[in-house]
């Protein structure tokens, strides 16, 4: 197919958007794209499950009782889902992010936005989903989309607002009046890194939050997990070379303390379901649905030690999940530590 340049073909108002991915995000944003009057296609892998979409009007398996925008078209032919877009989200599962991205490059046009809404990390690589987009692809523009965003509350019309993030300030603002509604807001960041980064790091400790509230811990517990989650993220991130300031955002601390507190995250039921006792593959089979921060664990915890940046609580969390340390023993542990400052920031000079 012959490519050509979509960079500045699209008048400002209207655009052809593909969202890349079946899910309840995917689903959500395309939804809000459709709204705003966009040409909208979604691409989903099952071509019955495409079907039914279209003919149901309705993403059954992950928004049951959610309308699908009239104007929202649903493919399972992914060069006709992206071919002419001028935007394209990638909405798809990190185990599977690089071969879908490489199957839908050879369609797509110099200078097409593409926006990652994935929040994990390659299995068994430390690819981030931006670095696959670019190794993937030539000549795009390339962005992060990522926030507080549980898709059921979105569809729901709940106040929302998300992060966009790239080096490209106009891909931002573009970005910002695409998904911009009277319930959804856009910020912006030029930290793509460091965006990712917190978007894929705080699943982790999701995961552990879900564990101390099947154990019956309370409130002061959960907030103990997050202001600690928050620490190694930031020290984290330093290391890695991001922005740490960025996870005192939106994406960062905001995400972090919905993602922990709350049975809507996957990452917190599976939390959940091995600290009352069931395997971690029991755990993640009865979910039924992708979750990001069991694969994230392993790929963190290797990072940080090669590094030699402090984790205590994903060490516990590996420890618990792949290593076979009772849940007692690892809290013994943490609880037992060397106590250390509260605050490795300060505004101070």
């Amino acid at each position: 197919m012959t490519q050509r340049d979509v960079s500045s073909s699209a008048p400002e108002s209207r655009y052809s958007i593909a969202v890349l991915g079946g899910g309840s995000f995917g689903t959500a944003i395309a939804n809000i794209v459709a709204g705003n009057g966009h040409d909208t296609r979604q691409w989903m892998r099952d071509p019955e499950r495409a079907a039914a979409c279209m003919a149901q009007r309705e993403n059954q398996y992950y928004l049951p009782g959610v309308a699908l925008h009239p104007d929202l078209n649903v493919t399972a032919d992914l060069e006709q889902a992206v071919s002419g877009c001028q935007i394209v989200f990638v909405a798809i599962p990190s185990k599977s992010f690089r071969e879908v991205v490489h199957r839908a490059a050879p369609a797509l046009a110099p200078g097409t936005m593409l926006i990652s809404l994935t929040k994990g990390i390659e299995h068994d690589q430390f690819h981030l989903m931006s670095d696959i987009l670019r190794e993937e692809t030539e000549g795009m523009r390339v962005g992060v989309l990522s926030g507080p965003n549980f898709a059921k509350e979105i569809v729901a019309a709940h106040y929302t607002a998300t992060v966009v993030a790239s080096e490209d300030e106009s891909l931002c603002n573009t970005i910002q009046k695409v998904l911009h509604s009277e319930t959804f807001r856009v910020y912006s960041s030029n930290d793509v890194f460091g965006v990712e980064l917190a978007g894929a790091l705080k699943n982790i400790y999701a995961i552990v939050t879900g564990m101390a509230v099947a154990l019956g811990r309370g409130q002061n517990t959960t907030s103990l997990l997050i202001t600690r989650a928050l620490a190694e993220m930031m020290r984290f991130a330093e290391a890695m070379g991001a922005d740490p300031m960025t996870f005192i955002g939106l994406a960062g601390v905001g995400d972090l303390i919905l993602t922990c507190s709350s049975d809507l995250s996957r990452n917190y039921r599976v939390g959940y379901l091995v600290g009352k006792g069931k395997k971690l593959d029991e755990a993640v089979t009865e979910i039924g649905q992708v979750a990001e921060g069991v694969n994230t664990v392993r790929l963190i915890k290797a990072k940080a030690d090669e590094l030699g940046v402090y984790m205590p609580l994903v060490s516990a969390i590996h420890a618990i999940l792949f290593e076979g340390t009772p849940i007692p023993t690892v809290i013994r542990e943490l609880m037992s530590g060397e106590q250390t400052f509260d605050v490795a920031y300060s505004a101070k000079t």
